[in-house]
């Protein structure tokens, strides 16, 4: 195994289940460790510093969204959530606290090494070209944006949606096609979803800059677009 190998940290109280994603998460040549409790997993995350975090929502101790809200206190390595709850409030939840994806149970271990491996591919560098100007630098290769001389924790998903629009700046895009650009497969995901990233991006953008200037707008009944202040 190279070191260049993207560990997984897996977090999932059903052992067959966990076991049975490993397997598929190995075979696809990924490194993978295994957490079974909630109350335990944040330990583990410090300790393994994963490359890619797949989050369980119903665990013993801690729930996920609980982990999830905590991790994105101080990293941004990318996380899938997983849930046996269908309800759109809890899908959305998830992404608002900083997910960038998620599986519903019961699901297809194919599927969840075919999101993995999605996400894992757009962390290489050379994914985008980079974009700067005097204020707000973007940088491709590590996934990683500077405001106003401030670092920007974002999760893959907001540094997509950022790096698109500054790429096209003055170019309104309706929600479809912003999620379309986020996730190139076919699954099924709502207009909201981007609302919620959206949303996330918006405030760290706020928090970073030292002028109350406004970067992502709303363009009523078409979508969102940037524009330098």
């Amino acid at each position: 195994m190279n070191d260049n190998t993207r560990h997984v940290l897996l977090v999932e109280d059903e052992i067959e289940l966990a076991s049975l994603v490993s397997d598929y998460l190995k075979q696809a040549g990924l490194r993978v460790s295994l957490c079974h409790r909630g109350d335990q997993a944040l330990a583990q995350f410090k300790h393994l510093q994963p490359d890619l975090l797949v989050l369980d929502l119903m665990l013993p101790g801690l729930d996920g969204l609980s982990i999830c809200k905590e991790v994105r206190q101080f990293s941004a390595v990318p996380i899938i959530m997983v849930t046996a709850r269908v309800e759109e409030v809890d899908r959305l939840l998830g992404l608002e606290l900083g997910a960038d994806d998620y599986l519903c149970k019961p699901f297809s271990p194919r599927e969840l090494v075919a999101r993995v491996k999605a996400i894992c591919r757009r962390m290489e560098p050379g994914f985008g070209k980079t974009g700067s100007n005097e204020r707000l630098q973007l940088d491709t290769e590590r996934f990683m944006a500077r405001l106003d001389g401030k670092m920007l924790n974002l999760t893959p998903v907001e540094f997509r949606l950022l790096h698109h629009l500054v790429s096209h700046a003055g170019k309104v895009f309706s929600r479809s096609q912003l999620l379309d650009h986020v996730h190139d497969d076919s699954r099924v995901v709502t207009d909201r979803t981007v609302d919620s990233h959206i949303k996330n991006l918006r405030k760290k953008l706020r928090d970073a800059a030292r002028k109350d200037d406004e970067w992502i707008h709303s363009i009523y009944g078409l979508g969102y677009k940037f524009e330098w202040p």
